[in-house]
């Protein structure tokens, strides 16, 4: 072995050792870092943080979401009451979910003789979530969903594909409003 060859395997050997030193080191300022989380600085949104001696999800389980008109709205309500049991039993109401939605359809790519090729279905909600105790508005906001759609010339895939555009824009709708709630649940303060 040559003093060349020698010098150059050190380096390797070397410049390994100091990136496992900067890997050591850059973990254990992550690791320091994140002990404080414990105190009050970083709360789970889904995990099972307790506040006030229960679990976010267990409040968001305490929410009546009142009914929805019309088979779209019943999809939102339906979501909403899922994702707030996990398909089981629900418990006492501390809160109702007042929900409220506007749909529309709008064309796109029109065709000379006037046929839309695609469609847009959009759902715009309002919400307000009011406690119980005392009929207070504790939150409320607007969500929206959007989804598209072709249009063909059999009308049963049309009636299905405009379906299925309903169906995803009130799971997005439901998933949104749920994470609002749970984050103003998550507070305590309500």
């Amino acid at each position: 072995m040559s003093l060349v060859e020698g010098r150059v395997g050190r380096r390797s050997v070397g410049s390994r050792w100091v990136a496992r030193c900067l890997l050591a080191s850059s973990v254990f300022i992550a690791v320091s870092a994140l002990g404080g989380c414990g105190d009050g600085g970083f709360r789970p949104l889904y995990g099972s943080a307790l506040i006030n001696g229960s679990a976010v999800t267990e409040r968001m389980a305490t929410v009546d979401i009142a009914p929805i008109p019309g088979r779209v709205g019943q999809r939102i309500r339906n979501e909403l009451i899922f994702q707030a049991t996990g398909g089981g039993a629900p418990k006492p109401p501390q809160y109702r979910l007042d929900v409220a939605i506007r749909e529309s359809v709008t064309s796109m790519l029109v065709a000379v003789d006037g046929n839309a090729g695609s469609q847009i279905y959009s759902i715009d909600a309002s919400f307000s979530l009011i406690r119980l105790s005392d009929k207070k508005v504790v939150a409320s906001g607007t969500s929206y969903g959007r989804a598209s759609f072709d249009r063909v010339s059999s009308v049963f895939a049309n009636v299905e594909a405009r379906q299925n555009a309903e169906n995803r824009a009130a799971e997005t709708v439901g998933q949104e409003i749920q994470t609002r709630l749970l984050a103003v649940l998550s507070t305590g303060n309500v």
